[in-house]
C-alpha cells in the first residue's frame, strides 16, 4: 500500500509543482509590491494567489480523476488490475494521496493568505477598517456569520471535506461509466452526466440534513462529517465495481 501511494504521489507531482511555482512567483509579486510600495503590483500578486487557492485545489482533484480515467481507458489498465493488489488497495492509494495532496494545499493557501493579510495589515493601516467593514457587511446578510478564527478554520475544513467527497464522487461517476461503456466514444460524456446527478444528489442531502442548524460554525462541521460519510461509502462503492466489473 505504501509503494502504490508513493507511486500516485509520483504521477501527480508534475502538477503540484507547476502550482507550488505559480504560487512562489506571486508571493514574491506580492511581497516585492508591498516592499516598494507599488499596489498593482502587489494587488496583482494577491489576486493571483486567491485564484490559485480556489483553483489549485479543483485542479488537483481533476488530476487525480483524470489519471484513474487513463489508467481504466488505456493499455495501462492491464498492468494496473494486473499487480498483486485488490482493487480495494488500488482505489485506496488514489484516495488516501488525493485527501493528503488536498489537505496539504489547503493548509498551504490558507497558511500563506493569514500571513499575506497579517503583512497587509501591517503594511497599510486602512485595511483594518476594511476587514471590519467587510465583517459588519457579513453580520448584517446574516446574524450568525462571523470571521473568527475558528469559523474560518471550520469553512476551511467543511471545503476541504466538500472538495473530497466531490473527488471520490468523480471517481464512482467514471468507474461506473466505464464499466458499462469501456471503449465506448460516449465513455467521457457519460462520465461527466453521472458525476453531476451524483454531485447534485450529494448536494442536496448536504442542505437538507443541515437545514434548521444555528449556527453557521456548526453548519460547517456538520456538513463536514456528512462529506467525509459520504466520501468512505462512495469508495466502497467504486472498489465494488472495480473488482467485479474491471478486474481482471
Amino acid at each position: 500500500m505504501k509503494n502504490l501511494i508513493k507511486y500516485e504521489f509520483r504521477k501527480t507531482l508534475s502538477v503540484k509543482l507547476i502550482l507550488l511555482g505559480t504560487a512562489a512567483l506571486a508571493q514574491l509579486a506580492f511581497m516585492i509590491g508591498l516592499w516598494t510600495g507599488r499596489e498593482r503590483i502587489y494587488s496583482l500578486g494577491a489576486f493571483i494567489l486567491l485564484l490559485l487557492a480556489f483553483v489549485g485545489v479543483a485542479v488537483i482533484g481533476l488530476t487525480s480523476v483524470l489519471i484513474l480515467h487513463r489508467d481504466m481507458n488505456t493499455k495501462q489498465s492491464y498492468m494496473l488490475f494486473m499487480t498483486p493488489n485488490s482493487c480495494y488497495k488500488i482505489l485506496g492509494a488514489k484516495v488516501i494521496e488525493n485527501g493528503i495532496s488536498l489537505l496539504l494545499a489547503t493548509v498551504f493557501f490558507f497558511a500563506l493568505g493569514a500571513l499575506d493579510v497579517s503583512m497587509l495589515m501591517a503594511h497599510e493601516g486602512r485595511l483594518a477598517d476594511l476587514w471590519s467593514l467587510v465583517t459588519q457587511f457579513l453580520e448584517g446578510i446574516d446574524s450568525r456569520i462571523t470571521l473568527d478564527t475558528e469559523t474560518l478554520m471550520s469553512f476551511a475544513f467543511g471545503l476541504l471535506a466538500s472538495w473530497f467527497s466531490t473527488v471520490t464522487c468523480a471517481y464512482l461517476a467514471d468507474v461506473v461509466s466505464t464499466a458499462l461503456l469501456k471503449g465506448k466514444r460516449w465513455n467521457g460524456l457519460g462520465s461527466f452526466a453521472l458525476f453531476i446527478l451524483l454531485s447534485a444528489l450529494m448536494n442536496w442531502a448536504l442542505l437538507r440534513l443541515t437545514d434548521g442548524i444555528a449556527s453557521v460554525r456548526t453548519v460547517f462541521l456538520v456538513q463536514a462529517g456528512i462529506s467525509i460519510v459520504f466520501s468512505a461509502v462512495m469508495y466502497v462503492l467504486t472498489a465494488q465495481i472495480m473488482e467485479r466489473k474491471l478486474s481482471v
